[in-house]
């Protein structure tokens, strides 16, 4: 039986503020507030929000035949948590459900997957607590920043004991091949890969508002019979697209809400079914390797990374912020950890391209990419002074690593040592205490006189009185007769 896999992307960049080159070792904040308020709010209300409660409906409706899932980037629920709380609120009603399920992927959005596998592992286990805090749920599978994938990307992704991992369906790897199988990857067989279908997601996220497209008007019933055309050995559609290409890249006034919400009934009715990533990787078996050796992405018609690291400037900015990797994480400093996650964002790359693109790409404050590189490279010169003040640079990585494990390991061992004082000091209270009740006890009456005792003693000293009298009336005489 032929299901759609239907999956949506949510990520907000924390927007860089204008920062000049004498603002370095004066000013540590590095973030536009009003622009990260007034674009999240602005995507909530015309993307977010609409989009969701059509999901919900979609659900409701279809009483749990429709299913989705959700991937969030920790920054984006950041920006959310402070900008726009009803999002959040509204995506756990929507985990009440039972029918949405909640991916992982890295909490910064970032790209270390393409450079440190200790900061890749770190930065997914840190989204992963932050969808269990939220939704009760350990994500079981992976989506790495704009479906990064290669073989070693998949090897880490089944070191860290996913099952599946999603990614990009593209031409130059598939071949051949269709996107409508379930993979597994090449050097972790137990890894199973879920492609993103790319002409049938686009169909709706790119091109449903564009009346030049040959395809437009786009209708439910027409996009629904595709699928069920395909040859029935090719079951698995996967469609994966960000939340907000419902209202922000195909407008609200395209009706693209009613094109979805138009979707599980003609499904139902040709006999395809809604999937969760992790039910398919449950019930589908792998249909082979899938060899990707070189990395790819679902960004641009090359499907790779060349948007975030196809020039000197970019992979410059990028060498230089994975420099102090490890210092960052060897020192743990809860406010350079932030301002670690902002600013390893793959957004903030982008904007340093110099690529042409069918997508537009909106540069926000900077003119240019060289713009773009220039107030990145002084906020980042900033932030390593201040990741090297937090200790003499002077002490290498490996120095700095023994030396703070070494602070660890006695602060654990004084831990230890001060609850078992207070273990001891409470037991030796509690001997005292007993002490002095068994004392109290000892200088108490053993009995108390009861009436009758009380009685029988005031008889004994009447009788005795009685006698001392009558020997003192007894004469002589009688005692010489007697």
């Amino acid at each position: 039986m032929k299901t759609i896999c239907l999956y949506f992307e949510i990520h907000q960049i924390v927007h860089l503020k204008r920062y000049r080159f004498f603002d370095i070792g004066t000013d540590h904040y590095y973030y536009d507030d009003y622009e990260n308020e007034r674009s999240i709010n602005h995507i909530a209300e015309c993307s977010y929000m609409p989009a969701l409660n059509t999901l919900q409906k979609m659900i409701q409706d279809s009483n749990g035949y429709f299913k989705c899932a959700f991937s969030i980037s920790g920054v984006g629920m950041e920006q959310l948590e402070v900008h726009a709380p009803q999002v959040l609120d509204k995506l756990q009603e929507l985990n009440k459900t039972g029918c949405v399920e909640f991916l992982a992927e890295p909490y910064s959005h970032g790209l270390s997957s393409l450079k440190d596998s200790e900061c890749f592992a770190a930065d997914v286990r840190k989204q992963c607590k932050k969808m269990v805090d939220y939704f009760g749920h350990k994500p079981t599978v992976l989506r790495n920043s704009s479906l990064i994938y290669s073989d070693d990307i998949g090897l880490q992704a089944a070191q860290l004991g996913f099952k599946g991992m999603l990614t990009e369906g593209a031409k130059h790897v598939l071949g051949w091949k269709s996107p409508h199988y379930v993979y597994n990857c090449a050097m972790a067989p137990e890894l199973k890969l879920l492609l993103r279908d790319v002409t049938m997601s686009d169909d709706i996220s790119l091109r449903f508002n564009n009346s030049d497209w040959e395809g437009y008007p786009l209708f439910a019933d027409q996009y629904i019979d595709r699928i069920a055309k395909a040859p029935q050995e090719e079951q698995v559609f996967n469609i994966f697209m960000e939340l907000s290409a419902l209202g922000i890249a195909q407008p609200l006034s395209s009706n693209i809400l009613d094109f979805m919400a138009a979707l599980p009934k003609f499904a139902k009715g040709a006999g395809i079914t809604f999937s969760t990533p992790t039910e398919i990787c449950n019930t589908h078996n792998s249909v082979g390797n899938l060899d990707v050796p070189d990395t790819l992405s679902w960004t641009d018609e090359e499907r790779d990374v060349s948007s975030w690291l196809g020039n000197p400037m970019q992979r410059e900015a990028f060498d230089k912020l994975y420099s102090v990797a490890e210092r960052v994480r060897i020192a743990d400093d809860p406010r350079i950890n932030q301002d670690w996650d902002y600013l390893q964002a793959s957004n903030n790359f982008r904007f340093m391209t110099t690529k042409p693109s069918s997508v537009g790409l909106d540069r926000g404050i900077y003119s240019s990419p060289f713009d773009a590189f220039t107030n990145y490279m002084n906020i980042l010169g900033d932030f390593i002074n201040r990741v090297n003040s937090l200790y003499p640079p002077e002490i290498d990585n490996d120095q700095l690593n023994s030396l703070l494990t070494t602070i660890k390991n006695e602060g654990d061992e004084i831990a230890m040592k001060d609850k078992e004082i207070a273990r001891l000091q409470a037991k030796l209270e509690k001997l005292e205490a007993a002490n002095e009740k068994l004392r109290e006890n000892e200088e108490k009456p053993k009995t108390k006189p009861t009436h009758n005792t009380r009685k029988n003693a005031s008889k004994k000293e009447t009788a005795k009185k009685e006698t001392e009298n009558a020997a003192k009336t007894t004469t002589p005489d009688t005692k010489e007769k007697k």
